[in-house]
């Protein structure tokens, strides 16, 4: 199989897209994992065997409920099993399965894994919060994942590392464009799934299930708790709470029908805790490490904020001078004070989506879609900050795919570089793990020279940051990864920045962040767990049913084969057929179109030559 497509590993079944941990407390955690029915597989051209088989040869129907054992245990082999139970899932939530585990010992490293039918998923690792004295934390932040950009290599490094306590994503986890669409790099087995943007529910849970299948992804779900927020590319790019640029009312609908299908596949495909139960529309949390810190995940995109505004925005601009202007929405606000106000910890980091420090580019705005097109919400964010006398506050931000450093001055205040005087508090901006660079690098020397506040920028490599906090220091290193066009890769540590206790503003870090061998060994990622029959193709989604029109399917090629696909009515007459020739391994991505068909109920046949599967579709208007 060709390592640059996302990849299928048939001894998975039905657990395909791995398993996932995330959004840790001191006595809970959430596990995920995704079941995959396996069509009918059909005898010659007979088109009224349409019983489904599930891996265990038992019969199942495609829209049932499937029921799935859970296990969490203190060791890898599960001898000491410490909390146990079974759940169900269904077509409503895209046959993902969440669980919040309850009843967990604080910091404290736990093996998980799910079964049906007797048959295992692989096993994932992961750790609750600590309580009381914490001494120190460690994390790797990213952000900008873009399938289409490249190899996943910043997930493969920090996957092998075993020195972290948590992982964290900034947004854009996913990216929304079409095949060969925005920041493609000409590498056609990295393509997107369909020749359309995301729109529909579907298409949402076809872009999470391609990129859930990427090895390298499933490798760091596995090891590591996931605390996650979202970005503009997780529903379209340039996005606000009421519209977005990469969005056509005309052409796409409402925009608040097109977020929510967005929302809810997020939330049904990643390890994230609702904050009240169905409630997919809000993810600003807060996580803490004992009295060490406070992480503080921020919603800086579709909450409470309003319309974003271009670039080269003249900082005279009546919009953008508006008192009122919001990022946060008040709601938000009040929690982020409150959560500042916190005297229980040392630290307050904010998991922030887009950049907070000033941008001066010659007397204009360079990006108006960072905290810079929000100046009076920079403001009051800064103000609580000082009116409070609260320290170390870090802000840790994705988005912009380069790396940077930054004291982050007050606008009342002169900021004088040499001390760190007037600054509020200090931003890491992590680069992004595939995503292109914004095209800084020319400016590079012209930003720097007139931002004296920025004490690092990186404007060209991919990459991740690895941030370490005790009790002296906030310590982020610039990790670099040298390619994501192959997966042959190296990585260096190219800078070291710190918040020294107390301290309004960075310094150098006298050294790297030195090594630490304090976590259990990492989960083995062999995953030839299953007896299964050599298949040749997997179909893993065929969706939505019932359907008005559109048929989505997504299946898996060991290796090169031509794929006929028909649709039959239900007397065996055949409606429609279309062939499909891949040359190389990996998944791919079709549709079907039921268009002039009556409302009714219809077989699809989807053939690699050698099988037949088949699937029951009704067509509900």
């Amino acid at each position: 199989m060709l390592p640059c497509r996302p990849g299928v590993i048939p001894q998975q079944a039905p657990f395909y897209h791995g398993v996932a941990s995330g959004d840790p407390l001191s006595d809970r955690v959430i596990i995920w994992t995704r079941v995959t029915l396996p069509l009918d597989a059909v005898r010659g051209s007979q088109t009224t065997d349409i019983d489904l088989v599930d891996s265990m040869g038992q019969a199942v129907t495609f829209d049932s409920t499937v029921t799935v054992n859970w296990q969490m245990a203190t060791d890898v082999n599960f001898t000491n099993i410490v909390q146990q139970n079974s759940t169900t899932t269904d077509s409503s939530t895209d046959y993902c399965v969440k669980v919040d585990v309850t009843g967990l010992q604080s910091n404290t490293w736990y093996y998980y894994r799910f079964s049906t039918g007797g048959v295992y998923s692989i096993t994932g690792r992961t750790r609750t919060l600590p309580v009381g004295n914490v001494d120190s934390l460690r994390f790797a932040a990213f952000s900008c994942s873009d399938f289409q950009s490249g190899y996943f290599n910043s997930y493969n490094d920090i996957s092998k590392r075993n020195d972290l306590d948590a992982v964290m994503h900034l947004g854009d986890y996913y990216y929304e464009y079409e095949a060969g669409g925005s920041d493609y790099q000409n590498d056609t087995t990295r393509l997107h799934p369909l020749n359309h943007d995301a729109i529909t529910i579907a298409d949402y849970r076809l872009w999470q299930s391609q990129y859930h299948l990427d090895l390298d992804q499933q490798a760091i779900f596995q090891q590591y708790p996931w605390i996650q927020i979202w970005d503009d590319h997780d529903v379209a790019n340039n996005s606000w709470n009421s519209g977005a640029q990469n969005h056509n009312p005309a052409t796409q609908g409402s925009w608040y029908a097109r977020k929510a299908r967005a929302f809810k596949a997020y939330f049904e495909w990643l390890p994230i805790r609702e904050t009240a139960p169905g409630n997919d529309s809000i993810v600003h949390r807060n996580f803490k490490w004992g009295n060490l810190l406070n992480l503080i995940m921020l919603d800086t995109r579709y909450e409470g904020r309003d319309s974003s505004l271009g670039s080269l925005i003249p900082l005279t601009n009546a919009y953008l001078t508006n008192p009122n202007r919001q990022m946060l929405g008040p709601a938000q606000l009040s929690w982020v004070e409150s959560q500042l106000s916190d005297t229980s910890v040392q630290w307050r980091i904010f998991g922030n989506q887009v950049m907070i420090a000033p941008l001066d580019f010659g007397g204009s705005i360079l990006n108006g879609d960072q905290w810079d097109g929000y100046p009076a919400e920079r403001k009051r964010v800064f103000d609580y900050i000082m009116q409070q006398n609260i320290k170390d506050v870090v802000f840790v931000t994705g988005d912009i795919h380069s790396s940077w450093a930054s004291d982050l001055p007050h606008p009342d205040s002169t900021y004088v570089a040499a001390t760190g005087a007037g600054s509020v508090a200090t931003e890491f901006i992590g680069t992004s793990v595939t995503s292109t660079a914004t095209g800084l690098s020319g400016i590079q020397t012209l930003l720097l020279s007139g931002n004296p506040h920025i004490k690092y920028l990186e404007a060209t490599k991919r990459g991740y940051l690895l941030f370490d906090v005790n009790k002296h220091r906030a310590q982020g290193d610039f990790i670099h990864i040298s390619q994501v066009a192959t997966r042959n890769y190296t990585t260096s540590d190219d800078a070291q920045w710190m918040n020294v206790d107390g301290n309004r503003f960075l310094s150098p870090a006298p050294t790297s962040i030195p090594p630490r061998n304090t976590n259990p060994p990492l989960v083995a990622t062999t995953v030839a767990i299953n007896e299964v029959p050599a298949e040749n193709m997997i179909v893993l989604t065929c969706y939505p049913n019932p359907t008005d029109n559109e048929v989505y399917v997504q299946y898996y090629l060991n290796e090169a084969s031509k794929v006929d696909l028909n649709v039959y009515d239900l007397k065996g007459a055949l409606i429609s057929h279309r062939s499909e020739q891949q040359s190389h391994p990996g998944v791919f991505n079709t549709k079907f179109y039921l268009d002039g068909l009556a409302a009714g109920t219809y077989i699809i046949h989807i053939s690699d030559g050698n099988k037949v599967l088949s699937r029951k579709i009704v067509k509900s208007k």
